[in-house]
């Protein structure tokens, strides 16, 4: 099989369905990321198979059109690589690594994360994103210290609205990171309910998060200025 055929290639023996008595299959547990997954859409994206320090992994940027179309006008888009999954609940895991390209805003902190619940792209979807440049590996200045982990959920709650009416940083915390290095992102979601952990320590917990519990995709998101890579995207049900 060749690995450059993009798009079109789901790599069989990294794939394993879970079939439940009286259901139809569910999400595939587990992608290498070497390639697009069977059914993944680009959106406001372009999405190529690399290899980036040591690792094979899924290289996603905003391409110019989109930067152009959203600097200075609007944040936290559907910018991400859907992976069709049936997710509700449950946890999904990934290693990440971001760095900045250059085509972004002055304020741009490589910016990298997991979209979930992805019920239409220009609809509804809930995302955990990193500010790899807010990490406390960079040592940057307060309060950027303790804003290197981002939740918002799209369209109407998005992170200049949560940090506005929460001025406490109640959906955002810091974390022992930084840029060009890999990271293990892992999200566990409950209903409203969700638990952060970067490379094995917690670091966002909610209780009350914005989004609607509703069953839909999984994305690769990444912001404005960043080069970001995706390897090992594990899915797991509650």
């Amino acid at each position: 099989m060749n690995l450059t055929t993009f798009k079109v290639v789901l790599l069989a023996p990294t794939i394993a369905l879970i079939t439940i008595p009286g259901s139809r299959a569910q999400a595939p547990p587990s992608y290498e990321l070497q390639a697009l997954p069977a059914g993944a859409t680009l959106h406001r994206v372009e999405a190529t198979p690399a290899e980036y320090k040591g690792r094979k992994a899924i290289k996603v940027e905003m391409p110019d059109a989109a930067i152009k179309a959203q600097l200075g006008i609007d944040v936290d888009m559907p910018t991400f690589v859907r992976i069709p999954a049936d997710f509700r609940n449950g946890t999904i895991e990934a290693d990440i690594l971001s760095r900045l390209n250059g085509k972004g805003p002055p304020d741009a902190r490589a910016f990298i994360g997991i979209s979930y619940r992805i019920t239409d792209p220009e609809a509804h979807f809930e995302t955990i994103y990193l500010r790899p440049l807010n990490g406390r590996k960079k040592n940057p200045p307060s309060p950027r210290d303790r804003r290197a982990v981002q939740y918002f959920a799209y369209p109407d709650c998005k992170f200049d609205r949560l940090r506005k009416e929460y001025p406490d940083g109640h959906y955002e915390s810091g974390a022992d990171i930084a840029d060009d290095e890999w990271i293990t992102l892992r999200l566990h979601v409950d209903g409203t309910r969700v638990r952060v952990s970067v490379n094995g320590k917690d670091e966002l917990a909610l209780e009350d998060a914005k989004g609607t519990p509703v069953t839909g995709g999984i994305g690769l998101w990444v912001g404005m200025g960043t080069e970001g890579y995706f390897s090992n995207l594990r899915v797991m049900p509650p």
